[in-house]
């Protein structure tokens, strides 16, 4: 399978456990990697075939614009659902990394969200056509 990557997108969210954490926004970076079937669009140079990974970024830059999360967990997981509804890749990770700790570069999280698989329900009854 193959993967569409955006890293260190740049975004601006409200999450912090304080309210006074929450009370304006962070810079927040978040890197999503998609796994999807481009064979296709690779074949016919179409995008409409594909993911469109600037429109992903846009739709990540503006998610947290108007709400709040008091855990990053909670932010990684929003915006892995969001992409699987929206985009359908067959799986995504969403890595939010959080700058709260003055000795650390960083703080991570990441999440990993998948489609379900499809079930083939095979009653007696639905061979027969009734």
């Amino acid at each position: 399978m193959s993967h569409i990557t955006i890293i260190d997108l740049e975004v601006f969210c409200r999450v912090g456990v304080s309210d006074d954490e929450r009370a304006k926004p962070q810079r927040l970076l978040v890197s999503v990697d998609m796994e999807y079937d481009f064979s296709s669009a690779a074949v016919s140079d179409r995008i409409a075939r594909t993911i469109d990974y600037f429109e992903v970024s846009q739709r990540l830059i503006r998610f947290g614009e108007r709400q709040g999360w008091r855990i990053i967990e909670s932010l990684a997981t929003e915006m892995a659902e969001k992409i699987l509804a929206e985009f359908r890749p067959q799986s995504v990770t969403v890595e939010v990394k959080k700058f709260p700790i003055p000795e650390a570069s960083y703080v991570s999280v990441t999440v990993t969200k998948a489609q379900p698989p499809l079930l083939a329900i095979r009653h007696p009854w639905w061979w027969r056509g009734w």
